[in-house]
């Protein structure tokens, strides 16, 4: 099926949807069916990488992202093994990213999942992913690129996706892995619908191009709506179910989140700016991966040690609930600024014109 048609765009979208209702049905934790940044920061306990004893299991999900992307693009001939751009500067963008997403408290994808769940605190958010994508558009304009990836041997590409299938082998038959008690990390659900959700999830992303920066970018850009179907399909699938099941509350008292409104912007607007510089969101970086991007490969590995990081020296936020107070630390805030500042030198003080830097 060709996925060039808005009906077939939001047809993707919807299937999104579904598999992100089914994951919220089956157990994933509540205001967080399927998020990237706190999946791989998941992970990355599960992996004794960070030491939060509530934030730590393996999820299925990123393993089915990024393998259902490789199965999909070796058959429709879409893999092709790259590497070769800027790869350090990219390790440290998805660094940034997960910074930026741990402060707010979500990835893009988990922010409209929010947002269909009417937390007003998202749409905050929405307000500084907007401007740090525009900002990183502007980037572009003035001649920003991180230069031109180059074809490499094919099992190169396919280096993760095999590690990340191969852990996920070891996290089921074995006791290697750290598994939260209690918790976040205790919310799950069943590993095989997981797995299959995250397969099902990859597949239709890698189809239809899914990306939350990549939508708004377009739209700035070239004033194409493409990308931003199946993101809009999405969110009116989870609209649908929140309402349904009752887990609609428009207020910025959603659970798993926090209302320090400049900070819900700055940490949204790095996670926006660090998005275009990259070529792509957290989720497009797992889909990238699998369709045999060495770089994007590298900053999933910047994402995994940004998740370690900010739990470990207590930089990510927390929910704010009527009976203790959480939001942000002053950790993660000049963590954040120091991020925007990061991306702004990334972005401006180095040009690249057709892979020659200018200074």
């Amino acid at each position: 099926m060709s996925f060039s048609s808005k009906k077939a765009l939001a047809l993707g979208g919807v299937i999104c949807g579904l598999v992100a209702v089914l994951l919220a049905y089956f157990g994933n934790p509540a205001n967080m069916a399927i998020c990237v940044a706190c999946f791989i920061r998941d992970s990355a306990g599960a992996l004794k990488m960070q030491q939060v004893p509530a934030l730590q299991y393996f999820r299925p999900e990123i393993v089915g992202i990024v393998v259902g992307a490789f199965f999909i693009s070796i058959c429709t001939k879409e893999y092709k093994s790259m590497s070769g751009s800027s790869p350090m500067i990219r390790f440290i963008l998805g660094f940034i990213m997960m910074v930026g997403a741990l402060v707010f408290l979500g990835c893009p994808l988990r922010m409209v999942l929010r947002m269909s769940a009417g937390d007003l605190n998202a749409y905050i958010g929405l307000i500084g992913f907007a401007l740090g994508i525009a900002t990183g558009v502007f980037a572009l304009r003035k001649g920003f690129s991180l230069g031109r990836a180059y074809e490499t041997h094919k099992a190169s590409g396919a280096i993760m996706p095999l590690l990340l299938a191969l852990l996920m082998i070891l996290a089921v038959t074995t006791t290697l892995f750290a598994a939260s008690k209690e918790g976040v990390g205790s919310m799950h659900a069943p590993i095989i619908v997981s797995l299959l959700g995250g397969l099902a999830f990859g597949i239709m992303a890698q189809r239809t191009r899914m990306c939350f920066a990549g939508g708004i970018r377009d739209v700035i850009l070239i004033k194409n709506f493409d990308l931003l179907m199946p993101v809009a399909a999405l969110f009116v699938v989870m609209l649908i179910y929140n309402i349904v099941s009752g887990n609609f509350n428009f207020s910025f008292t959603a659970p798993i989140a926090h209302s320090q409104h400049i900070w819900n912007i700055l940490g949204m607007y790095a996670v926006g700016f660090a998005a275009v510089l990259a070529g792509g969101c957290p989720l497009r970086q797992l889909i990238l991966t699998g369709t045999g991007s060495s770089d994007a490969a590298v900053t999933v590995l910047g994402m995994f040690v940004g998740g370690a990081i900010c739990q470990n020296f207590g930089l990510a936020s927390s929910g704010t609930t009527p009976q203790a107070v959480g939001g942000t630390t002053p950790a993660g805030r000049v963590a954040c600024i120091g991020a925007i500042v990061v991306c702004f030198i990334i972005a401006f003080v180095d040009k690249r014109d057709k892979g020659v830097i200018k200074k």
